[in-house]
C-alpha cells in the first residue's frame, strides 16, 4: 500500500481538492482507495456522497487505537473510494496525541492494519504545524504539497513545510526516514506572466535540493474543480474533453498526468480511465 500525506503549514492551497480528486481518479482506474481526513475543518469528510458511514472514525482510531474497518470505514458513492471521516469536533487530538510518548508514531504503527484492505491511502492534513502533521509525515511514503504560484506562498513553503521536513530528520535514529517531498503548482493561471516567473523561480530553487522535487505537472485554475466539489464527483468525470479556444488540458489529463508522475507503477491503468467512471481494472478484492 502507498501512504501520501498531502501537506501545507499554510492554509487554502487545495490540498483537500488534491485529495479528493486524486482519490477519485485513483479508484476509477480500479485501484483500492482509502481517503483519511485529518483536518479538524472536515471538508474532505462532506466532499463525496456517502452510502454508509461508519459509527466512528479518525478521533477514535488514533484515541483509542480503533482498527475495526467496519468500526472505521464509510463508504462514497464512488466505487472502490473509501473514507475515515474527521470527527475530532473539538481539535483534542492535537493536545491528546502531543503528550502521548508514541503520538507522533501513533498512525505509523496503525497503517499496516489497513495495508491488505487498501493500495493507495491519502492523507488530508490542516493547514498548520501540529503533531498531527507531523504524524501523517512520518506516516507516509510521499509527502505532497501543493503550492500556488505566488511569491509569498513560495515563501511560505520554505518557512513551514520544508521546516517541517527538515525538524523530524532525527527519526532518522529510528530508522524512520523523512518521506520525500513532491511539490505540485496549484491553481495556475495560464495568462498570469507572474504566476509562469514563480513557476520558473521555484523550480530553479529547489532544483538538485535532497528529497525535494518539482512536479512537471501543473494544476491549472479552471472553473471545473469547484464545479466538481460543487457535484461532490471528482473532477476528471465532470470535465473529461478540453473546451474549445480554451489552453489548458481538460481536467481528466490533469489528473491522469499527476497520477501517472506520482505513481508510475500504475502509468497503464492511469491510461484507461475516461471520466465516466470505473475502467474495472483489476478485480476489486485483488492486489494491484
Amino acid at each position: 500500500m502507498q501512504v501520501v500525506s498531502i501537506i501545507s503549514t499554510k492554509g487554502g492551497v487545495g490540498k483537500t481538492t488534491t485529495a479528493a480528486n486524486l482519490g477519485g481518479f485513483a479508484a476509477d482506474s480500479g485501484l483500492r482507495v482509502l481517503l483519511l481526513d485529518l483536518d479538524v475543518q472536515p471538508t474532505l469528510s462532506s466532499y463525496f456522497t456517502l452510502t454508509e458511514r461508519a459509527p466512528a472514525g479518525i478521533y477514535e482510531m488514533l484515541a483509542y487505537n480503533e482498527q475495526r474497518a467496519e468500526q472505521l470505514v464509510s463508504h462514497t458513492a464512488i466505487a472502490g473510494l473509501d473514507l475515515v471521516l474527521s470527527n475530532d469536533d473539538r481539535g483534542e487530538l492535537n493536545t491528546l496525541l502531543l503528550h502521548a510518548p508514541d503520538g507522533r508514531l501513533r498512525l505509523r504503527h496503525l497503517v499496516p492494519t489497513l495495508a491488505p484492505r487498501y493500495d493507495l491511502l491519502l492523507i488530508d492534513t490542516q493547514g498548520a504545524r501540529s503533531v498531527l502533521l507531523e504524524m501523517a509525515v512520518l506516516a507516509s511514503d510521499l509527502a505532497l504539497s501543493p503550492v500556488t504560484p505566488e511569491i509569498l506562498a513560495a515563501r511560505e513553503l520554505r518557512r513551514g513545510t520544508l521546516q517541517l521536513i527538515e525538524d523530524i530528520a532525527p527519526y532518522r535514529h529510528l530508522g524512520i526516514e523523512p518521506p520525500p517531498l513532491h511539490l505540485l503548482i496549484n491553481r495556475v493561471h495560464s495568462v498570469s506572466s507572474n504566476a509562469r516567473l514563480i513557476q520558473q523561480a521555484l523550480r530553479q530553487v529547489f532544483q538538485g535540493q535532497s528529497g525535494v522535487r518539482v512536479l512537471d505537472t501543473d494544476v491549472p485554475a479552471i472553473e471545473a474543480y469547484p464545479r466538481a466539489a460543487t457535484q461532490g464527483l471528482p473532477v476528471h468525470r465532470v470535465e473529461y474533453r478540453q473546451p474549445a479556444g480554451r489552453s489548458a488540458p481538460a481536467a481528466l489529463d490533469t489528473m491522469r498526468a499527476l497520477a501517472g508522475e506520482l505513481f508510475p507503477a500504475w502509468h497503464e491503468r492511469f491510461a484507461l480511465v475516461t471520466g465516466r467512471g470505473s475502467t474495472g481494472g483489476v478485480g476489486r478484492g485483488q492486489r494491484a
